[in-house]
């Protein structure tokens, strides 16, 4: 699917900072988890008191980098995919079952982040806190729709359902 006006969207412009951005936050999240690991195995290991907390933070970490990865990955058309028959068929075909699987993408992200809002919200509203962290949950649980949101905003950014050249014209001036 790596058409040209899809190709030149990619490359530049606000949203290929906006995907820098995010690459570079999961990336600080990734380091935090290393280093927090770390520090834990030193602790236990070398000073026998290990951080308490240090599982579950890394845990909600974890979260954060699999969800906002995944719109980057959805962004650069790079997910897991059984398309050993779709690369035998015809280009148009193939492109109209590309756009399917975008399209299909972005309604299931759509309809998790419906779902799953109001959790994220009664967490909030209820102050509930994480047994040893005693972070709010709300935050990490608002990292599953907010990547979701990424993964539908930027699969449909960089698909072609709106890769048009007059689309490709558009944020380009913008940029």
């Amino acid at each position: 699917m790596e058409s040209g006006s899809s190709a030149t969207v990619r490359r530049g412009g606000w949203i290929g900072r906006f995907v820098a951005l995010i690459q570079a936050l999961t990336a600080v999240l990734l380091l935090v988890a290393v280093a927090l690991n770390f520090a834990n195995i030193v602790g236990r290991y070398v000073f026998s008191a290990p951080i308490a907390s240090a599982e579950e933070v890394m845990l909600f970490l974890l979260v954060g980098i699999v969800f906002l990865g995944n719109s980057v990955v959805g962004y650069e058309n790079k997910q897991l995919r059984m398309d050993v028959v779709l690369q035998a068929l015809p280009v148009r075909v193939r492109h109209g079952l590309e756009m399917l699987a975008d399209l299909t993408m972005i309604v299931v992200c759509v309809a998790l982040i419906v779902l799953g809002w109001p959790a994220v919200e009664m967490l909030a509203e209820f102050d509930q806190r994480s047994q040893a962290a005693d972070i709010p949950l709300w935050i990490p649980q608002a990292l599953v729709p907010i990547g979701l949101g990424l993964n539908a905003f930027l699969v449909a950014v960089s698909s072609s359902l709106i890769c048009t050249p007059a689309m490709t014209a558009l944020v380009e001036s913008v940029t």
